[in-house]
């Protein structure tokens, strides 16, 4: 009595449907994610990594789309077979005459061109930069400006430029994530007028690093004395580490015959005549440290001739070596032969000796042309002491 209508209930819940014996039963989906998502979604679900795996520096490279976009190059109501769809791709009516469908030359380079436009897309392109703003060596970020640092406040840096040193990548051991990438950035930022300064700073990001080193080398500004607004006091030795720098002081015009980290510095500083050699290590943040501190122990004429009790003076080359007196000591008293000084250079240089080397013979010193010239110009023999005789006798009058 109470089975069959369980019965027929379980037949219509399983819904049973009775097909002949040659046909099978076909079950068939009509949607799935594939037509149910949009492209973006289902390429980040095929490259995607989870977000341990972005901090543990999984999956790098995996954003770059590497399938071709079918649709670029295709034209609504335009395809292999070129026709004439009113309504679609062509007015219905023109004028007064009705649009019929009909076929329109076949375009042979249609394939062609397409692919053409489809293969585009995956070509990398290098961005282009002023020849004014690239850096040492093409289009990477060290030697390039990035500009002024923010403003702090009502301190605004309006005339200053900021140039980077160095860009590199470094790592980091944590206990949680492991081994984490950083950027780090040193640049030095400067006016032009005797006011600057450098900082190091890093970041995960490129961009983060160099607006945190640019903003921290505002905020640590050095002033530093400039002789003639255009070079140094005078000749220094300074060193950083295994880092060793000869600089030396140059008249009007010589430029900036020195390491290009240590040039570029010059520029954002005001500097525009000097001569420096590195001995020792090359480490680029031991070049700069060593350079500032230099820079930072110079010392005026007056200082020097007050702590030496001598007087400064200096003998130019344009002027045939007549001396000149740039400062005398304030407090005069007896010199003993003890402190007799040889050479200014190597005072300043804390009797550190420059290794000078001979120079050779000319391949032409012992040639005929080379005697006939030594004879002419014998009779010019006198001129440079005379032209020095002339100087000091107008310099006592």
């Amino acid at each position: 009595m109470f089975f069959r209508p369980l019965i027929s209930l379980s037949l219509r819940a399983t819904n049973i449907i009775c097909l002949p014996s040659s046909s099978h039963l076909i079950y068939s989906r009509n949607t799935s994610f594939f037509n149910k998502l949009p492209a973006e979604d289902i390429w980040r679900g095929v490259t995607a990594v989870s977000n341990a795996g972005k901090k543990r520096g999984r999956g790098k490279g995996t954003g770059k789309k590497m399938a071709k976009d079918l649709n670029r190059g295709q034209a609504i109501g335009l395809g292999k077979k070129c026709l004439v769809w009113p309504g679609l791709n062509a007015p219905i009516i023109r004028g007064s005459e009705l649009i019929h469908q009909k076929k329109q030359a076949e375009d042979t380079d249609r394939e062609t061109n397409i692919n053409k436009l489809r293969d585009s897309m995956g070509t990398f392109k290098l961005m282009k930069i002023n020849p004014i703003d690239r850096g040492w060596s093409g289009t990477k970020m060290p030697g390039r400006s990035i500009g002024a640092p923010d403003a702090v406040e009502e301190d605004e840096f309006n005339s200053f430029d900021t140039r980077v040193l160095e860009n590199k990548i470094v790592f980091i051991m944590k206990g949680n994530m492991g081994r984490k990438r950083r950027y780090s950035v040193l640049s030095v930022t400067g006016n032009s007028k005797g006011l600057a300064g450098f900082a190091t700073a890093k970041a995960p990001e490129v961009r983060t690093a160099l607006r945190k080193s640019k903003n921290r080398a505002g905020q640590k500004l050095i002033s530093i004395d400039l002789y003639e607004n255009r070079t140094v006091n005078h000749d220094f030795f300074t060193a950083f580490g295994k880092t060793k720098i000869f600089v030396f002081k140059k008249p009007e015009g010589y430029g900036l015959v020195c390491h290009r980290a240590i040039q570029t510095i010059c520029k954002v500083i005001g500097i525009k005549d000097l001569y420096a050699k590195i001995e020792g290590s090359t480490n680029l943040q031991h070049i700069v440290k060593a350079f500032f501190i230099g820079l930072m122990r110079q010392k005026t004429y007056q200082v020097i001739a007050d702590e030496s009790n001598l007087h400064i003076v200096e003998q130019k080359v344009a002027k045939n070596g007549f001396a000149e007196i740039k400062a005398s000591p304030i407090i005069k008293s007896k010199i003993t032969e003890n402190d007799r000084l040889i050479d200014f250079m190597q005072f300043t240089l804390g009797n550190k000796i420059v290794l000078q080397k001979k120079s050779k013979a000319p391949f032409y010193i012992h040639t005929k042309g080379h005697k006939l010239y030594e004879v002419k110009k014998e009779q010019f023999r006198n001129q440079f002491n005379v032209r020095l005789h002339k100087l000091v006798t107008s310099y006592e009058n």
